[in-house]
């Protein structure tokens, strides 16, 4: 092994150490005692944690490999609209959903997403959460699948490690934490994460400009691919030629953005925050860093294919290669001395957070769908806050196994696996999210009906119909979230009204959340 390698190892184990040490800090501290602080906090996070704990267990490792890869292979058209989508998606998940769901959840004392859809529909039997926390376990099997994925490429790209064992290691220090302090010590970790993701961005970006030859050289490499830089086209490396990027593609596109308000570990984000009034803070602060983040986390991509031209670089020919392009650029820049080195190994550090600052999520949220919402809610199982705990930390290790078995594959997209997963969340939890926080018609069968619509939708429309091609060859998430909010309504108008105490109980979480006076989790009063 190489000076240069032995620097970038020591920086990224230097931090892969920091974050275990938060884990013993918050498991010491009594953070992870009990279920209501493991899965949120207390309902303590202060705004800044929110915001950039939301975007970074959002931001998984599509952030530094899918969009750059993307970007590098296929020009500006579909990952420059899915920029745009995620980026109004958050705007408008903050603006919309955050504050209500926080006031809601605490008046109802629901401490799960899937435990919020059985309370706020007073489902005795807790079929909707059960539903939920199937719809949890199943779409984030693949999701964290996609982050062990991305660490396993880390390591055998750089150092030629063997993939699947670096993949289990990535997959044992990301348990490690997350077992150990539970919802803050995750949060805490993404706030960190997140710091470290912009410092790479930035950084890879000066080196990669300055490796083509200058901006003017970049842009100039750009605008001869054919489409490469225009929205409505789109590059096809395969031939050579500008591609075609219809209005219906667009459409299909931009409806990554709708994926947000059914993100069960954001949703728990919005759950935990200390003051429902803080959310406005919170607010700014992820909607302008998740544009920033994604706008130049394209730009590397744009950039990497210069500095391939100028012969700095191998070409990268297919997805899996293209998703390497920052790992490549940051092992060029660790031949340039032992500084450098550092700086590369705060790279590589920052491909590592973005995988586990998402991962960790995923984790902590199906743990908390098992042993609460079906062993708990659903079978009537009693759990002891010790035998909980211990499912609960279990359930990390067996779906982190599932996981890692899913990624087992070196060539797999991490890209395309997030967004399958994504439009499984977004049309499952989306529709049932928003009408019931917005719509006092809508009914448990209502909500149970959408929640399966969505789910099933979602593989039907990928594996059985998006195959025909055509005008059918779009985005899964878009036709099965109008599925999904469509059977919402339509099966709550058929079935009866609600009952007097969820109306009245929605009447005043709706006067609640125009009061401009601050609560904080001491003086908040309950509804119910």
């Amino acid at each position: 092994m190489t000076s240069s390698s032995i620097c970038i190892l020591i920086a990224i184990i230097a931090y892969l150490g920091a974050t275990i040490l938060i884990g013993v800090y918050y498991s010491r501290k009594g953070s992870a005692s009990d279920t209501a602080n493991f899965y949120l906090g207390g309902r303590g996070l202060n705004p800044v944690v929110t915001a950039m704990s939301a975007e970074a267990s959002d931001m998984s490792s599509y952030l530094l490999m899918g969009l750059p890869g993307l970007a590098y292979l296929a020009g500006v058209a579909e990952v420059g609209w899915t920029v745009i989508g995620l980026a109004a998606g958050t705007y408008l998940n903050f603006l919309f959903v955050a504050k209500r769901i926080r006031v809601y959840s605490a008046a109802i004392g629901a401490t799960t997403v899937p435990d919020f859809f059985s309370k706020r529909y007073e489902d005795k039997k807790h079929v909707l959460s059960f539903i939920a926390a199937v719809v949890i376990l199943v779409f984030f099997v693949p999701y964290t699948a996609s982050g062990f994925k991305a660490v396993g490429t880390l390591f055998n790209s750089l150092f030629g490690w063997d993939y699947h064992l670096a993949m289990i290691i990535g997959a044992a220090v990301i348990i490690g934490y997350t077992v150990l302090g539970g919802f803050l010590a995750v949060s805490t970790t993404d706030l960190i994460q997140s710091i470290v993701m912009t410092i790479a961005l930035f950084i890879i970006i000066i080196f990669g400009i300055q490796q083509a030859g200058g901006l003017g050289v970049v842009a100039d490499n750009a605008a001869a691919l054919p489409g490469y830089l225009n929205m409505t086209q789109g590059y096809d490396a395969a031939n050579g030629s500008a591609s075609t990027f219809s209005a219906l593609s667009i459409v299909s596109t931009l409806a990554w953005g709708l994926g947000y308000f059914g993100m069960p570990h954001i949703l728990l984000r919005f759950m935990a925050i200390r003051n429902p009034e803080e959310i406005k803070i919170s607010r700014r602060i992820a909607a302008t860093w998740a544009l920033i983040s994604m706008v130049v986390a394209v730009f590397i991509g744009i950039i990497g294919y210069s500095v391939t031209a100028a012969d700095k670089l191998p070409a990268l020919s297919t997805s899996a290669e293209s998703e390497t392009i920052i790992i490549k650029l940051a092992d060029l820049m660790s031949q340039n001395g032992i500084f450098f080195s550092v700086v590369a190994g705060v790279i590589m550090a920052g491909i590592l957070a973005a995988t586990m600052s998402t991962a960790d999520s995923q984790l902590l949220a199906a743990s908390s769908s098992m042993s609460e919402d079906i062993l708990h809610e659903f079978l009537g199982i009693k759990l002891s806050q010790k035998v909980s705990m211990m499912i609960a930390r279990a359930t990390v290790v067996i779906i982190a196994a599932i996981g890692v078995f899913l990624a087992w594959d070196p060539n797999s997209s991490v890209f395309r696996v997030v967004s399958f997963a994504w439009a499984g969340f977004g049309a499952a939890f989306g529709p049932v999210v928003l009408l019931a926080l917005f719509w006092k018609r809508s009914t448990k069968a209502g909500a149970t009906a959408s929640m399966a619509a969505g789910g099933i939708m979602v593989f039907v429309w990928k594996y059985l119909i998006a195959p025909i091609g055509g005008v059918f060859s779009i985005y899964e998430l878009l036709p099965a979230f109008i599925v999904a909010f469509a059977v919402n309504i339509i099966v709550s108008l058929a079935t009866p009204v609600p009952s007097e105490s969820i109306c009245e109980t929605f009447d005043q979480v709706k006067d609640r959340c125009k009061d401009s006076k601050i609560l904080s989790p001491k003086n908040e009063p309950d509804i119910i």
